[in-house]
């Protein structure tokens, strides 16, 4: 495998997939529907993910896909919008991908295929750490295009033999945010309970993309990610006790640890996270890159 293409390669976690693939030595297309700033892929193609042609050109001499295009959250967009888009855009990808022979896929799934955490009748999981077995409850269009992406998965390799690895990513942002973000929690915990407070840091999110690609796994793959600790950093037993009122956790945690089991990404993947926001491990986001210049 040497050439991976990144579809919305300049969203957030899409470029910063195509920089890691960069320095781990792989050649990269990118794909998306435009280009804010210069990108380290050679080959750029402006374009659309639904577009049976661009998809097309973008697969050109591809040996793997890393899949990140998509309408990121329900408010985004229209139900119809929402659903559409997303679950067009990976039928799409991995249809045209499996049909040219490509053997290798990574998509971004989420903790969202599970419905909890924008489920509008505030539904509580039946118990924690939430894990690839949880029984779903999905009421919103952009989790249930999550789940469907998982089917779409298994569809495209059940006709075209590619293996797929779906990474349920929680909420991935670089560490400037997360803490904005955990300093907004904090002051109200309640809003993050249903997804246990999961987080992970930009720089674990493109380390398991990575491993993803390049561990050998067979079928398709659902594998939820977390950072070891939650955003909040606490006390994870007193948080649930307080917030969670009558979740049970199932399986024991240790004092400040994740509500999400990632025994499926440690086992399969071999993917550990290394960053946390409250040791002062999380890797900041590089400089901004400059505006960009005659893309083709």
């Amino acid at each position: 495998m040497t050439r991976v293409l990144v579809t919305g390669a300049d969203g957030e976690i899409g470029r910063a997939v195509s920089h890691a693939l960069v320095r781990a030595g792989y050649e990269v297309s990118a794909l998306s529907l435009a280009f804010g700033a210069e990108h380290p892929a050679d080959r750029l193609f402006v374009g659309d993910t639904t577009s049976v042609a661009d998809v097309a050109a973008a697969l050109d001499g591809v040996d793997a896909v890393a899949h990140f295009a998509a309408i990121p959250h329900p408010s985004l967009g229209t139900p119809y919008e929402v659903f559409r888009v997303n679950t067009d855009s990976t039928f799409n990808v991995l249809e045209q991908a499996g049909r040219r022979g490509v053997r290798r896929a990574v998509i971004a799934s989420s903790i969202n295929a599970l419905g909890y955490p924008n489920n509008p009748h505030g539904t509580w999981p039946p118990s924690f750490p939430l894990d690839e077995h949880t029984p779903a409850d999905i009421a919103d269009a952009y989790s249930l295009s999550k789940s469907v992406d998982e089917q779409t998965a298994a569809y495209a390799h059940r006709r075209h033999g590619i293996d797929v690895v779906a990474l349920r990513f929680p909420l991935v942002k670089w560490p400037s945010v997360l803490r904005d973000v955990a300093e907004e929690v904090a002051r109200d915990p309640a809003a993050m309970a249903r997804e246990g407070w999961a987080y992970l840091t930009m720089g674990d999110a493109t380390r398991a993309v990575l491993r993803g690609l390049e561990v050998s796994t067979e079928g398709v793959l659902v594998a939820g990610l977390s950072a070891a600790d939650t955003l909040l950093g606490g006390m994870t037993q007193e948080l649930a006790d307080r917030y969670t009122p009558g979740v049970p956790i199932i399986r024991p945690v240790s004092d400040t640890a994740a509500l999400i089991d990632t025994t499926t990404a440690e086992r399969a993947l071999g993917f550990h996270p290394t960053e946390s926001l409250h040791d002062g491990t999380a890797v900041a986001q590089p400089d901004p890159e400059t505006p960009v210049r005659n893309l083709r």
